[in-house]
């Protein structure tokens, strides 16, 4: 490193697993902004330089699909081949990186399968391509619901040794299991389910925030989303939603001091548009009780290209990451991962959050792993039996009164 900070002529190389959408627009971004200015204001980056890192540092190294029509093609056509349909914004030359054949295990849904044909041939050796091209992140963008595929391929960057940005509500950063194993490895990783840069549980997060903190009751909430990509295609098999509204509704209800009927909140991916193709419509509804038990309530619509809208976030993902490499920094990174994603190791607020992670940037100590915050951020919801006194609803946090004490010891807050 250079006595000004800078990485002078350092690169950060990035593979991917799944070449969808959001890889269309990561990938887009990284050629879009090359030239940025390394100072100032660059509409559409929350860092324009990050911890020595630019834009440009970043580059790719390997990439991985299933699909027919992307497998065997240069990763800057396969980007543009159906069924993806983001928006196009720029162009990106050849990369000379080839898409190879990854696993399938359980990637493809029921409803993918019959929009899509599995690409032929065996699947390809990950961990020696991943060496063989000095790859320093592996960035998952597998559909939501693919539980086996994703441990398959966390056990593949274990053995080549490569940092993790996990971007789907898969959960790995936030359980035990999986961050003890980055830990042994002296890899970080940065997880789960990535946050877009304004998108809907963003916006619904900070209004859940503003009605705590100006007193006022949230008694019922919904939050509504339907667009037009293969991801909303996918998550028509319900079964494969599941991970998806625990890890959105754990998102929204962490910003509470207080638990919600289960009956009272509604976060998750509602229906499928074709129409819409990469776009996203979201409906927000929520419901309160202010001064004199008067009702108070808010509606918001929101509509956004999706897969652009966490390119920016991914972009400083991969920063974070490989400045944990450089510093030798294993596990999962709290402070990025709590800005970064819906479901971290550890929720904060989103102004705590951003603290910590620019306090990780400019090599400010932030806390260690700690094994008891190593968790999925479950919904904080409680069953009507269990408001009762009858029962207990699993997905609530084990103790309302040991998460107030946390917060008590936070430096934040």
């Amino acid at each position: 490193m250079d006595h000004d900070g800078k990485h002078r002529g350092q690169k950060i190389r990035v593979a991917i697993i799944g070449v969808g959408n959001c890889a269309s627009s990561l990938v887009q971004g990284v050629e879009f902004y090359r030239t940025a200015a390394e100072d100032g204001i660059v509409p559409g980056l929350m860092n324009i330089d990050l911890g020595g890192y630019p834009i440009h540092a970043v580059e790719f190294s390997a990439a991985f699909d299933v699909v027919e029509g992307k497998v065997g093609l240069d990763l800057a056509e396969a980007i543009f081949a159906p069924p993806n349909n983001t928006i196009k914004f720029a162009e990106v030359p050849n990369l000379k990186v080839r898409v190879d054949r990854g696993m399938t295990h359980d990637g493809l849904g029921r409803y993918v399968s019959t929009r899509v044909r599995k690409a032929r041939g065996s699947t390809a050796d990950m961990v020696k391509i991943l060496k063989d091209t000095g790859t320093d992140v592996v960035v998952n963008y597998l559909p939501v619901g693919s539980e086996m595929a994703t441990k398959w391929y966390v056990e593949q960057v274990l053995e080549a040794g490569c940092a993790f940005v996990n971007c789907i509500p898969v959960f790995i950063a936030s359980q035990p299991y999986w961050a003890q194993r980055f830990a042994d490895r002296r890899l970080p990783i940065i997880g789960d389910d990535v946050k877009s840069q304004v998108g809907a549980t963003i916006l619904h997060r900070v209004l859940t925030n503003l009605y705590r903190e100006r007193g006022v009751k949230l008694e019922r909430t919904y939050q509504l989303n339907f667009g037009g990509n293969m991801d909303f295609y996918n998550m028509l098999e319900r079964e494969r939603l599941e991970s998806k509204k625990i890890s959105k509704t754990g998102a929204v209800t962490s910003q509470l001091n207080y638990a919600l009927p289960t009956e009272a909140v509604h976060v998750g991916p509602s229906d499928y548009v074709p129409w819409l193709t990469d776009r996203k419509w979201a409906y927000i509804r929520m419901e309160g009780t202010t001064f004199g038990n008067v009702p108070l309530n808010v509606e918001v619509k929101m509509e956004v290209w999706d897969s652009p809208n966490s390119a920016g976030v991914v972009i400083d993902a991969v920063r974070y990451a490989k400045l944990a490499l450089d510093r030798g920094i294993a596990g999962p990174l709290e402070g990025p991962a709590a800005y970064l994603m819906k479901t971290p190791p550890r929720q904060y607020t989103d102004d705590q959050a951003r603290r910590l992670a620019e306090e990780f940037a400019a090599e400010v100590p932030e806390p260690r792993f700690r094994r008891h915050a190593a968790r999925p951020g479950y919904p904080r919801i409680i069953s009507s039996p269990a408001r009762e006194g009858r029962g207990e609803d699993r997905k609530a946090p084990a103790s309302l009164a040991l998460r107030a004490r946390r917060r008590k010891r936070s430096p934040l807050g």
